[in-house]
């Protein structure tokens, strides 16, 4: 059996490849120097939970074979301002030339991650679990999916082909919005590939009751009240997960745990997580002088 490529292999080379890595311009004008071992490290500059150090240490591998990370603390580890993250080991021209992919994606990972332990610790204690949307940016879903579970989320749907998500527009085309004329939603979902999880976004009391009689057991409640989601909660009774979505921030998350809220998805979590703030700093050959970088010029 064929070995899967390692997470993020294909982002990484898409990223060295858009940044031109390989044609660096500055670099080789250190002359021999450009060739000669050299060592990084990625170093915390404000606190963050880490979430990426592999996808970073798969950017120099690819432009040396023989680069070598070591890592001083573990993805999902929490890390103050001045931690030492990493320490890496490749040629100069390896170094400079993946040092802004590689904080690229370990930055942008690492916010994501501390983006969700925030929320997670926000419910901790009610049973509510957090999770993403499908709002992620192309082509990285899988990492910033793995960055969610860095920070304490759980995984949720994936792509289209992991579950059927009935959602607004779906009803709109059925015809039955507010109990209108057409199919029942009960005879559509029957119509659903057997094994596949069904969840149903609901938005009135009627909808919900159409869900339900249908046999839905997982109902997306989006863009509605702490007090609505009580309500269907207690309606709903023990068997059917409720997910709350829509407009939660860390400032509410804890009103639609406290609600009853089995799972609660944040979008923002993907679409709009800060990148956390993680310098690079190269060693000065034959000292212990080090060159830190502008993280704002590179």
């Amino acid at each position: 059996m064929a070995e899967h490529p390692p997470l993020g292999l294909d982002a990484v080379r898409r990223a060295l490849a858009e940044d031109h890595a390989v044609d660096d311009v500055t670099t080789p004008l250190l002359g021999s120097a450009a060739q000669a071992p050299a060592t990084g490290r990625f170093i915390s500059e404000g606190g963050c939970v880490v979430a990426g150090l592999s996808v970073a240490a798969l950017v120099f591998r690819e432009l040396d074979p023989d680069a070598v990370m070591r890592p001083a603390v573990a993805d999902g580890d929490p890390a103050g301002a001045g931690t030492v993250l990493a320490t890496v080991r490749a040629r100069a021209r390896a170094l400079l030339g993946g040092e802004r992919v590689a904080l690229n994606f370990l930055q942008r990972l690492s916010g994501i991650a501390t983006m969700t332990r925030a929320l997670v610790e926000a419910v901790a204690g009610t049973g509510a679990q957090i999770t993403h949307t499908r709002k992620t940016t192309p082509g990285l879903r899988d990492l910033e999916r793995y960055a969610v579970r860095m920070g304490g989320g759980v995984d949720n749907r994936g792509s289209l082909a992991e579950a059927v998500m009935w959602k607004d527009n779906h009803w709109v085309l059925l015809g039955t919005t507010g109990g209108g004329g057409g199919r029942t939603l009960k005879e559509t979902l029957a119509a659903s590939r057997v094994g596949v999880p069904v969840v149903v976004e609901a938005e009135t009391d009627a909808q919900l009751e159409e869900a339900l009689a249908a046999g839905v057991t997982h109902i997306l409640a989006d863009n509605r009240s702490p007090a609505t989601i009580a309500a269907w909660v207690r309606r709903v009774g023990p068997g059917v997960t409720i997910q709350a979505s829509g407009g939660i921030t860390a400032a509410n998350v804890a009103a639609y745990a406290r609600a009853g809220a089995q799972l609660i998805s944040v979008g923002a979590l993907t679409h709009s997580a800060v990148a956390a703030s993680i310098g690079f700093e190269l060693s000065s050959p034959g000292s212990d002088q080090r060159t830190p970088s502008t993280p704002g010029a590179r």
